[in-house]
């Protein structure tokens, strides 16, 4: 009898150990599955993940190809404009010194035909005052020398000559006058001062 009831306890024990195997093996089949769905699951968001980035990244370099673009042609019209500023830029001082051309050919052919000097001369001063006057108008001024100290960015000391002290490192005589163009110093005066 000890030996039948061994045996219905190895026979009892033998269902519990299938039921516990096979508990096992249903945890480890559910384990896998909810395994399998989170890396399917992690791997579609990886997918997801992946496919916005490469449109991302598509849309940072079609924008960069676009700005390349948009400042390449900036570039080539701002190239063409001050190429074309270059090729006329003179011309509006141009077009207001041909008025003064005409005064002087009219002045040149009234000395032809006339003998009166005094009308010729007023006619020379008018046209001078008119070229001047021209002149200041697009921001040109003559630089005053004389009586002024030696200013080497304005003047070109051109000769010196002996004078009396109180004249010392004044300019006295005016070579060639000097001009600026608004602030910039187009021509030096070239001017004679004293030692």
């Amino acid at each position: 009898m000890a030996k039948n009831k061994m045996k219905e306890k190895v026979i009892d024990t033998e269902p519990i150990k299938d039921d516990r195997e096979e508990v096992a093996e249903a945890a480890q089949e559910m384990v896998e599955e909810q395994t399998g769905d989170k890396v399917t699951d992690q791997a579609a968001e990886e997918d997801d993940k992946s496919a916005r980035m490469a449109a991302a990244e598509s849309e940072w370099q079609d924008k960069y190809l676009r700005l390349v673009a948009e400042f390449d042609n900036y570039r080539k019209r701002t190239l063409r404009e001050k190429m074309d500023l270059i090729a006329s830029g003179g011309e509006d001082v141009i077009k207001s010194l041909l008025t003064v051309m005409d005064d002087i050919d009219r002045a040149l052919d009234a000395m032809s035909k006339s003998s009166d000097i005094d009308s010729i001369r007023q006619g020379i001063v008018l046209i001078h005052q008119k070229l001047l006057e021209t002149l200041h108008a697009k921001g040109v001024e003559e630089i005053t020398a004389i009586g002024k100290e030696l200013d080497t960015d304005l003047h070109e000391a051109v000769a010196k000559f002996p004078v009396s002290d109180e004249k010392k490192g004044k300019i006295i005589d005016v070579v060639q006058k000097g001009y600026k163009l608004k602030d910039k110093v187009v021509r030096f005066a070239k001017v004679v001062v004293g030692e």
